[in-house]
């Protein structure tokens, strides 16, 4: 029982990895992600949620109205049938609709019980409305921490930065709620928040600020940086590189060498990591004039020539073709019932080398309600009867 992203996607992880994930939905009013179809986006291939997919694929979803008694009794015997009940309903919202914890482990003392919210459970602000970009990019520190240096705005942000890798976390954290039981029979309530999330991805400086007396971790110009073969540089048609070679007395000398520059290296300015701290400014300058002769294709061959860790930045759409996420199969091909075939980005994670399982297309609002209600037993008359109390879809 979620919309939008961040648990949803969760969910998705799940049913990638082989769960068969119910999404309930309001029969009149379904995850709101729902209306993000082809919303500005006059050249779509596909009329499709984008986000809708990315984070239900795989899922049946069953239209109940939990608000009235017999929705709310068929979701009870839902929750029977179920493993691991999942959702971003807020505690007002769970107690006013009777799906807190007591009342689902009433019926079923076996659940693990997950929430993901924006804030945690506990504290003033419990019961707050929390997206990506208000606890995650604002609240977490990561706005902040990653604008860059010499920016008064903190960083934008892009569509669902913190809610996948809170996904990702809410399912481990799922998974590890069912190994729990499985190993102590004592079934566990799984709380995590975006605000968690963004605490943890900026850990370090949050911990050193404190630690160092800082009031802020510092974040240099790009020439201020005292190792310059860990920054970004641009190639003659204007693309970038990132060179993250920490070693730099390791190197710096065949980095040079391989980019047809050993004068760069011999220059005494730059003999060693020490001297090319003291003289920053001038070895990227250096550097850039060097990274300048070359467009992107032969800057690439002559940084594969080398051993020092380098990457090229890539656009989205340029994601499709990179070899490695193709060797790996890290992209899923879905083909919908109404013929529409598109990519999905699969789960992170892999067994034995090998995709969690194969992408199937999110499900359509309520699609499952009657094969659902099926399963549990409900003869066609109920499942009608159902209907037209409004109880379900």
């Amino acid at each position: 029982m979620a919309s939008w992203t961040f648990v949803p996607a969760a969910g998705a992880v799940l049913a990638d990895l082989g769960a068969d994930v119910l999404k309930i939905e309001h029969p009149d009013a379904p995850d709101p992600q729902r209306g993000f179809v082809g919303t500005g986006y006059e050249n779509a291939k596909v009329n499709k949620s984008f986000m809708m997919e990315m984070t239900n694929r795989g899922k049946r979803s069953v239209a109940i109205n939990i608000a009235t008694e017999d929705g709310r009794e068929l979701l009870y015997r839902l929750v029977e049938t179920a493993d691991v009940f999942l959702t971003n309903f807020l505690p007002a919202a769970r107690k006013k609709l009777h799906i807190d914890v007591a009342d689902i482990r009433a019926r079923n003392p076996r659940i693990v019980y997950a929430r993901g919210s924006g804030y945690g459970p506990k504290g003033a602000d419990a019961d707050a409305a929390g997206y990506d970009g208000t606890a995650y990019l604002a609240r977490g520190s990561v706005a902040h921490s990653l604008k860059a240096p010499g920016e008064e705005w903190p960083l934008a942000g892009t569509a669902a930065v913190g809610d996948l890798p809170g996904a990702m976390t809410i399912a481990g954290s799922i998974l590890g709620g069912l190994y729990h039981r499985e190993r102590t029979g004592e079934a566990p309530v799984v709380d995590v928040s975006l605000l968690s999330v963004a605490m943890w991805a900026m850990a370090p400086g949050i911990v050193a600020t404190a630690m160092l007396g800082l009031d802020d971790m510092p974040r240099p110009r790009r020439e201020e940086n005292a190792n310059p073969i860990s920054i970004y540089y641009q190639s003659a048609d204007r693309r970038f590189v990132k060179l993250s070679m920490f070693e730099s007395d390791r190197f710096f000398a065949p980095l040079c060498e391989a980019l047809g520059a050993a004068e760069v290296a011999q220059d005494p300015r730059f003999s060693s990591s020490k001297a090319r701290s003291e003289h920053r400014a001038e070895c990227v300058a250096a550097l850039d004039e060097v990274f300048g002769r070359y467009p992107l294709e032969e800057l690439a061959k002559r940084l594969g020539s080398q051993k020092g860790a380098w990457g090229v930045v890539q656009t989205p759409l340029e994601m499709h073709d990179d070899p490695q996420a193709e060797a790996n199969g890290y992209f899923g091909d879905v083909r919908d019932e109404e013929g529409n075939e598109y990519r999905l980005v699969g789960s992170p994670v892999q067994y034995d080398e090998e995709p969690t399982g194969e992408l199937r297309p999110g499900p359509d609002h309520g699609q499952h309600t009657d094969e659902v209600l099926a399963e549990l037993g409900l003869d066609w008359d109920t499942i009608v009867a159902h209907k037209v109390s409004g109880a379900i879809l």
